[in-house]
């Protein structure tokens, strides 16, 4: 088969190799997939550039996150699952064959129906964007009724964080952007107040919204940077979820003011929630792409032989939404 991989980590330019690998086979509880599209997160270019650190296996073929149709199935899985549709999950985690080839092998349950309204590229950009929006909405119960803060909203997880809250019915979904445009994709994905944070001070226009109040759960991209205005905002008894911290110091905040207001700090990392969290995740997204509220955002297509370029699309902070590989063509 034909498939990206790498055997060190360094620039995409110099270390993704194409080539001809030996087609997988599905073991136990396993099932083999044809990929049709694959999705790039942030999470993919950092292992493969070293800054998740070292490699977890000697050759990797990348990219957690993919959509295709099942072509074979392992024993103890049920063969109806042929031809089955489905939208890949942590394929390439501490595993070698990701989802950047033409066939993947994984668990039977990280390959999920994919509803038949929902295209093969739509599909896969959900996997760790929605999955990691979801965790961190519901990482301290629902959000019904609530007034949400989503930062960087036209961001692959704060997209779908708008839209997955939205579905939940959270009461008044407020997020924030850099651009104009990204204002408008973030409207679009149901956000009920959008603030360009470049051009307006984020505390005094949420306030402007929320009143003294504040608002009750946070989805925080960004928590080294944006922790004191978080820490101004979020209401007694809130929660700030936070999935990322590229600052370069080490976030600081004053213990007691969050604490006399009973605030819960609550870290994200997809790839350690547990099963039962997973399941709820898979069976809320799928809900929500059924009831047309949950639409990814692709910002680029790709074919396999210009990975490359992806990977530097996705490195480039330009793109807003998915950036997808096609390992089939089509």
């Amino acid at each position: 088969m034909r498939a990206i991989w790498y055997e060190r980590q360094g620039a995409a330019s110099d270390v993704l190799t194409l080539g001809e690998r030996p087609e997988p086979s599905p073991g136990p509880g396993e099932v083999a997939v044809t990929v049709q599209a694959s999705g790039i997160n942030p999470s993919d270019v950092k292992i493969r550039s070293g800054a998740r650190g070292p490699m977890a296996v000697a050759l990797q073929i990348p990219h957690s996150d993919g959509a295709g149709v099942i072509k074979a199935v392992g024993e103890g899985v049920d063969t109806s699952r042929l031809g089955e549709r489905v939208w890949l999950y942590k394929a390439a985690f501490q595993r070698e064959g990701g989802s950047c080839a033409e066939t993947c092998v994984l668990p039977a349950e990280q390959a999920v129906p994919l509803p038949d309204q929902i295209s093969i590229k739509a599909g896969a950009a959900l996997g760790i964007p929605a999955m990691t929006a979801h965790r961190a909405l519901f990482c301290t119960g629902g959000v019904a009724g609530k007034t949400v803060l989503v930062t960087g909203g036209a961001g692959a997880v704060g997209h779908s964080a708008i839209q997955i809250a939205k579905w939940a019915g959270a009461e008044t979904i407020i997020t924030t952007v850099s651009s104009a445009a990204k204002a408008a994709i973030a409207m679009a994905a149901g956000a009920d107040h959008v603030i360009n944070y470049r051009q307006q001070d984020v505390v005094e226009a949420v306030r402007a919204v929320t009143g003294e109040a504040g608002v009750d759960h946070i989805v925080e991209v960004e928590l080294g940077g944006n922790l004191a205005q978080s820490s101004a905002l979020i209401a007694g008894h809130g929660t700030i979820a936070w999935y990322g911290s590229e600052a370069v110091r080490e976030p600081v905040f004053s213990t007691y003011p969050l604490m006399f207001r009973n605030v819960t700090l609550h870290g994200v990392f997809l790839y350690a929630i547990t099963n039962e969290q997973r399941a709820s995740a898979v069976a809320d997204i799928n809900s929500a792409l059924e009831a047309g509220l949950l639409r990814p955002l692709i910002d680029s297509v790709w074919p396999l032989e210009e990975t490359v370029k992806a990977h530097e699309r996705v490195e480039s902070g330009e793109r807003a939404g998915a950036v997808i590989v096609q390992p089939g063509g089509g």
